[in-house]
């Protein structure tokens, strides 16, 4: 350290921020660190400095500023001091200007709050020339393919999460599996946004027995948290930017930071989860290490690339949801007859189908009832279409509610329907019909006159196919009406 410092007592440094107070902090800590040390208030200051002499040292302190806005002019300066040290200090609210700011040049970042100790270091290590450049550069070309090694092994493994779309939790769960791949990643989490903003814990890859549904004190509604303001994964959420936590106690919080000590965590990484730029916030991932690790802009490229992905696998994963309750609402409505509730003529056929192929494979009983409501005609010119119709829709309650959830009720034409008794024999079929009969003479209907029924009754055959036993019970269903109707006539 006293080696770097003696180095460091003949460097010159450009440190720039718009705060007297901030500008009077760094000459306190880091003045002596340097022969030369211009403190600029603006950015076409700090480009003057810059252009006067030779700078070892730019240090951008973007504390204070609250719009990336209104640091323009940083992105040029860091551009102009391409190939030299420079240090960003970010505070903690403000990571997400980090990648941004990476496209312009590369540089090393502290995030704020930075004690003394920590930035006279940071400008030490920022000054140091190695003894060595050539062996410096190569060791940096092999640490920067070993990071992209890693990059490509977390891609892979999230791809391979992602195509398991029908299930969004155990989708959720292996995505934070193949997150946890990255080195020096301890635990995981997704959090997702369900309906009416409600911000959800579905999923988390624990290596440290972290449990953050413990740590939060709830599974959802976690935009209501206290810690709502300052846990990354949580302001990501609100404020629709990456996060980066670069050590616990800069969170403000002593119980959060003393939490997560405990389970070896060293920085937090939150990214929002978004279906495209400038659409509502999906949720988020978080990532925690056990490591501080100075991102490069490839990192954080990759991770927000990573973001992306997930924002796909869950934008995909809700779309199928959707759409298969739209098929199961279209396939309901074309099996479903509109004015009874009961199934509609060709479900009700394709039903009895069914049922005869179980019924003859495992030697079951099958019966089938045909019931006409007797009259129904002449009240509908009595009473008005309304009242017809209402009545038809009581007769088809009735008889629902003395079904079993294996029977099946079909409208088959105007005032006819069908039932499929399965595991029912003659005997049994008759005693269902009585049952059924009386219950619909004794009903109060909104019918003013009587509503009976009349109905034939069918056990189908060992051999028999489902059109010879609608024949054989229509006919009985007919012989029931001719001898004076509200009867029962066996097929």
């Amino acid at each position: 350290m006293a080696d770097v410092q003696g180095r460091a007592s003949s460097s010159t440094g450009v440190f720039f921020n718009a705060s007297g107070e901030r500008r009077s902090e760094f000459q306190a800590c880091c003045g002596e660190m340097f022969a030369q040390l211009a403190l600029t208030d603006s950015v076409d200051a700090a480009a003057a400095a810059l252009a006067k002499r030779q700078v070892d040292l730019l240090v951008l302190d973007l504390n204070g500023y609250e719009q990336m806005s209104e640091l323009s002019g940083v992105g040029a300066l860091i551009r102009t001091h391409a190939g030299a040290p420079v240090l960003v200090l970010c505070a903690y609210e403000h990571t997400a200007w980090l990648p941004e700011l990476m496209a312009y040049g590369q540089f090393d970042y502290r995030i704020c709050p930075v004690l003394n100790d920590e930035l006279q270091q940071a400008v030490a290590q920022a000054l140091a020339q190695p003894e060595d450049s050539a062996a410096f550069m190569q060791q940096q070309l092999l640490d920067k393919e070993k990071e992209l090694r890693d990059l490509l092994g977390v891609q892979r493994s999230l791809q391979r999460a992602l195509a398991n779309i029908d299930n969004i939790d155990a989708m959720a769960g292996q995505i934070c599996l193949a997150l946890c791949n990255f080195p020096g990643v301890r635990h995981t989490s997704l959090l997702h946004m369900k309906e009416r903003g409600d911000l959800q814990l579905v999923a988390q890859e624990s290596r440290n027995h972290l449990d953050l549904a413990r740590l939060l004190q709830r599974r959802d509604r976690l935009l209501q948290s206290p810690l709502r303001d300052i846990f990354p994964p949580l302001l990501a959420v609100a404020r629709g930017e990456m996060v980066l936590l670069d050590a616990p106690e800069k969170s403000g919080n002593p119980e959060l930071a003393m939490t997560l000590h405990d389970r070896a965590v060293h920085m937090v990484l939150a990214l929002p989860l978004r279906a495209e730029p400038g659409s509502p916030e999906m949720g988020a991932i978080c990532l925690m290490f056990d490591r501080h690790i100075v991102f490069s802009r490839e990192q954080f490229a990759c991770f927000s690339s990573l973001a992306q992905f997930v924002s796909f696998g869950l934008g995909m994963s809700e779309l199928k949801h959707r759409n298969d309750e739209l098929n199961g609402q279209i396939s309901l409505m074309s099996t479903i007859d509109k004015l009874t509730g009961a199934s509609n003529r060709r479900a009700g056929e394709d039903f009895l189908d069914n049922e005869i192929r179980r019924a003859r494979r495992y030697a079951l009983p099958l019966a089938v009832l045909s019931f006409e409501v007797a009259a129904f005609h002449s009240e509908n010119d009595l009473y008005g279409s309304p009242v017809g119709e209402q009545t038809l829709r009581a007769v088809a309650d009735i008889v629902k509610e003395r079904l079993r959830t294996s029977d099946l009720l079909a409208r088959m034409r105007g005032d006819e329907f069908m039932i499929v008794a399965t595991h029912t024999g003659a005997a049994d079929a008759m005693r269902l019909a009585e049952k059924l009969r009386a219950a619909i003479a004794d009903a109060d209907l909104p019918s003013k006159a009587a509503v009976n029924v009349s109905l034939g009754i069918a056990q189908v055959g060992a051999d028999e196919g489902s059109a010879t036993v609608l024949d054989r019970v229509d006919a009985a269903l007919h012989r029931a009406k001719r001898a004076g109707r509200n009867l029962i006539e066996p097929a």
